[in-house]
Parts: C-alpha cells; sequence; structure tokens
C-alpha cells in the first residue's frame, strides 16, 4: 500500500513540514537526507516562512507559537530556538524553492495567479492564498498545491490544478499523488493507508 520510492523518482515536496505535527525535527531530518541523495524538490510552505521569521522578532516569534511553532520546538526537545540544529536552519533559507515545472505540471505550495508567469508569481499568492475556484493558468501547465484542506480527506481536482492538501495536520490524510498515472497514496497518524485514482476517489 505504501509508496515504495526508487531511486530514479523524483519526489517534490510542497512544503509545512514543520509545526503542528508530532515530530518536524524528523521530517526536516528526513527532507535533508534525501535532498543530500538526490531526487527530492522541496518547496517552501508558509510554516517554513513563519519559523524563521520567529528568529526576527519577538512579535514574529509569537505569532509562530500561535500556529503550531510550540510543536516544532517540542519535537527538539526545548522551548529556545537557539537549539535547532543549525544545518536545519540552513536547509529551511537556502534548500526550499518557490516553485518547480516540469513539461506538464507546475507546483506550488498555495496558489498562483493565472495570468502572471510562474516565475513572477508574488510570495502573497505562493504561499498564503487558499486554492477557491482557480482558472487554468497562463502556461498551460496543471497546477498541483497544498494549503487549502480538503477535510473530507479526499485531492481536490478541477482539471487544470490539484489541490493535494488532506488535513494531515488536522487528523486527516497525507496525500502522495503520482502526476503521470493519477494514483494517490495517503496514510495519517494512525497508520492506516489507502490508495485509489484521483479521478476515482477513495
Amino acid at each position: 500500500m505504501f509508496a515504495a520510492f526508487t531511486p530514479d523518482d523524483r519526489i517534490i515536496t510542497l512544503g509545512d513540514y514543520v509545526d503542528r505535527g508530532p515530530d518536524s525535527r524528523r521530517v526536516i531530518e528526513w527532507l535533508i537526507d534525501r535532498s543530500e541523495s538526490g531526487g527530492l524538490i522541496p518547496l517552501r510552505g508558509n510554516h517554513e516562512l513563519m519559523m524563521l521569521a520567529a528568529r526576527q522578532s519577538e512579535r514574529h516569534h509569537d505569532e509562530w507559537l500561535a500556529c503550531g511553532g510550540d510543536a516544532a520546538l517540542s519535537s527538539y526537545c526545548t522551548d529556545r530556538l537557539d537549539d535547532i540544529p543549525e544545518d536545519h536552519w540552513q536547509f529551511l533559507a537556502k534548500s526550499l524553492r518557490s516553485h518547480f515545472c516540469t513539461k506538464t505540471h507546475f507546483f506550488v505550495h498555495a496558489n498562483a495567479y493565472s495570468e502572471i508567469p510562474i516565475d513572477d508569481q508574488p510570495d502573497f499568492m505562493l504561499y498564503w492564498e487558499s486554492f477557491g475556484n482557480p482558472t487554468p493558468h497562463e502556461s498551460g501547465l496543471t497546477m498541483v498545491c497544498g494549503h487549502t484542506p480538503q477535510r473530507d480527506g479526499v485531492p481536490l481536482t478541477v482539471g487544470h490544478a490539484i489541490c493535494i492538501d488532506t488535513w494531515a495536520c488536522g487528523h486527516g490524510w497525507l496525500t502522495c499523488l503520482d502526476v503521470d498515472s493519477g494514483l494517490c497514496w495517503q496514510s495519517n497518524e494512525s497508520g492506516s493507508t489507502r490508495r485509489f485514482w484521483l479521478d476515482e476517489g477513495p
């Protein structure tokens, strides 16, 4: 049932690796290890932006804690930002991308303006804007994003755009989508797994 990654697979992760979940530290460690072995394209989410901003001011620190930063700190067994390993900070600051494109799809954390080239998208759209009802992008590519939780546990597709956030942070499902075949794998915190085709549902 699990998605069995091979060395030839390209894995694109959509951000929000920290906060709320039970082990932010181990998620970052997995991403760093996978990045070093190749095949991983990690994107940046708004929660990574908030975590980085928490180092800049007390206000940003308090805002991050209110959005799940306390859970991230707990995974490091500390309440101090200075106790987080420097290589984790470097990964969050230097290794994450705002977007990624293939010949058929483009990947962002949150959303994109349909009439603006992908490289020119403003941060508000890339990291904060909800999925809504997007119109086809001017590139002709299919958008794949997260950020907007689908609380029924099923990825939302409108043909030219797919949101695969299925509310993992709220005891829902974590979704992996093979964009070439349309096959979805899901797992949740209780250890349940399931697999289904995107156009058919679970």
